[in-house]
């Protein structure tokens, strides 16, 4: 039995899996596909955006979610950031792997305050509040400063766009070996050029359909 099998995790998460399924957004209708694709590959009008679609999940699938709790737990992580918290499906995944690996230290970020708040409230109903520290604001400001000397595990699942940025704010700290998770990566076509070139530092490769990993080379 694992924390993530386990009560009262489990059945927590099927809970939450189904409420994101039957969640929808009224402001979803007035963005046509042209115009979604052309925001999610947008640098500055990502808050608006993704803060219209404020009751929309957007959670990782439960294959993602369980593919991140075997890697956290696999490399032994002790040290994980999260960019892009949203309700806390994906962090509960990656605060399990820490609980199981013995502990340890997640820093997620999430700029909407009703997600904050509902994010935490399943951290604390997981049992997993403890391992996660949670910074509420935009993840170019609140990933700007105060990070661990060494990460084992970075997650981008936030706005598309950003993720050459926010790749850039913890680059720094991963540690030779350390796994990149980037979910829906073919929207950022400058994050998987620069993941996929060996000269800047990675060994990357798609991973089912919509998930790029990528490790930080010594």
């Amino acid at each position: 039995m694992t924390t993530l099998t386990g009560t009262p995790l489990a059945p927590l998460l099927a809970r939450l899996f189904n409420e994101a399924a039957a969640a929808t957004s009224p402001a979803i209708v007035q963005y046509s596909r042209e115009e979604r694709t052309r925001l999610l590959g947008s640098k500055t009008e990502y808050l608006d955006f993704y803060g219209s679609l404020k009751d929309l999940w957007l959670a990782v699938s439960p294959e993602t979610g369980t593919l991140l709790y075997m890697l956290a737990r696999s490399t032994g992580a002790r040290v994980i950031v999260e960019f892009g918290t949203s309700f806390g499906i994906s962090t509960l995944y990656l605060a399990a792997a820490l609980r199981d690996n013995g502990g340890g230290r997640l820093i997620t970020t999430e700029f909407e305050p009703s997600k904050v708040t509902r994010a935490k409230a399943n951290l604390a109903e997981g049992g997993l509040i403890d391992l996660v520290e949670v910074r509420e604001g935009d993840a170019l400001e609140t990933l700007s400063a105060d990070l661990p000397d060494q990460i084992d595990l970075l997650l981008l699942d936030g706005a598309k766009a950003l993720y050459p940025e926010i790749l850039n704010l913890v680059e720094s700290r991963l540690r030779p070996g350390a796994l990149v998770i980037a979910d829906n990566a073919d929207f950022s076509p400058e994050y998987l050029q620069r993941v996929r070139s060996p000269a800047d530092g990675y060994m990357s490769t798609p991973f089912g359909d919509d998930v790029e990993l990528s490790m930080r080379l010594g």
